[in-house]
């Protein structure tokens, strides 16, 4: 294995092993520590939810903020991105939502596992940008995708599970037991496949990416797990919030500390002072509490004890007034999926 200091971590080994590559490894040791019922029924604990749904899976979507429209530099370099983006999101929303409310949740949906599914292979990239031309290069790349394809797969084509991506009925769902042993054919084959290079490389270089393979680890793990191995919405959820909730905003704090531009100084982001971390922590968490509150007091009604200031909010039934409502509560999350698509692209975004 090569050395620590040779390895291509985004910033430490210190830093990317615990906030970018434990995680999934974490949830799943909680996971297996949980009393049965969690991991195969759709009980959530108020508390759970709370912190997961809440504290990491909405606050991630703020952190953008903090690489676009908090970051002057930033905003400047990328304005007509930025107006243009949210105004887009929000009128294919109105739009999506006109056809019925399942066509929104759905759009929606398969946005956001596109989303999760990119994150990984950009983690992916970053952590293979040293690695040397060599045959079979493209398994690791196969690998990340379908570490995260197979799970959704088996989700599509099993009779139904006890947990959702947002609401009921999202994904279409057909119960078609061969073609869930044909994926899982295949899924062993890739992994068999790449450890089968990786082992061989090993003999012959005596080198190993030790953030690449934790990484490819992390993933078959959170998916695998999370989705096919246990049928629970809080096993679902922690695996799935906190294996890409939590690598994200390490991100996002990271770049933060970066220059934009690589011919520009380094200079440290307006939120990366003294208390920069607390501040940084206390926004996203801050705009999350309310995002969701406006959902309950105005939507939902599920959580009245968690929002208590936002009960006096008139709750909305009318379907004329859903069709605008919801696409403009759920924009926050809409921009973040399709802004991230733009905002990790750039060279300057990448550690050398």
């Amino acid at each position: 294995m090569a050395p620590a200091s040779r390895q291509p971590w985004v910033r430490s080994a210190r830093y990317d092993g615990l906030l970018i590559l434990a995680p999934p490894f974490l949830a799943l040791a909680l996971v297996l520590v949980l009393p049965a019922a969690y991991r195969s029924t759709a009980q959530m604990p108020l508390l759970a939810w709370v912190g997961l749904v809440v504290l990491i899976d909405v606050a991630h979507v703020y952190g953008t903020l903090f690489q676009t429209y908090f970051d002057p530099v930033r905003r400047q370099q990328r304005r007509t991105l930025l107006w243009v983006v949210p105004v887009a999101c929000y009128a294919a929303g109105v739009a999506l939502h006109s056809m019925g409310s399942l066509v929104f949740w759905r759009v929606l949906a398969y946005l956001a596992v596109f989303h999760f599914i990119r994150q990984q292979y950009g983690f992916l990239r970053l952590y293979s940008r040293h690695d040397p031309p060599a045959p079979g290069r493209w398994l690791a790349t196969a690998l990340v995708y379908y570490a995260t394809i197979y799970p959704l797969l088996f989700w599509h084509l099993s009779p139904g599970r006890n947990f959702n991506w947002f609401v009921d009925g999202e994904f279409v769902q057909v119960d078609w037991p061969l073609g869930r042993h044909l994926a899982t054919v295949l899924y062993v084959g890739l992994i068999v496949a790449y450890l089968s290079r990786e082992i061989f490389l090993w003999r012959r270089t005596r080198t190993l990416n030790l953030p690449r393979n934790l990484l490819l680890g992390g993933t078959l793990v959170s998916w695998y797990a999370g989705i096919v191995w246990f049928n629970g919405d809080l096993a679902f959820t922690l695996l799935n919030v906190v294996s890409h909730g939590i690598p994200y905003l390490a991100l996002v704090w990271n770049q933060g500390l970066r220059a934009p531009q690589k011919a520009a100084p380094p200079r440290r982001g307006a939120w990366a002072g003294k208390y920069g971390l607390v501040i940084f922590l206390a926004v996203i968490a801050g705009l999350a509490y309310f995002e969701e509150g406006l959902w309950d007091g105005l939507v939902w009604r599920e959580h009245e004890t968690v929002f208590t200031w936002f009960r006096e909010l008139p709750p909305v039934a009318s379907p004329a007034l859903l069709v605008w409502l919801v696409p403009l509560l759920a924009l926050p999350q809409a921009t973040h999926y399709v802004l991230d698509g733009f905002i990790w692209r750039k060279s300057s975004q990448l550690p050398e």
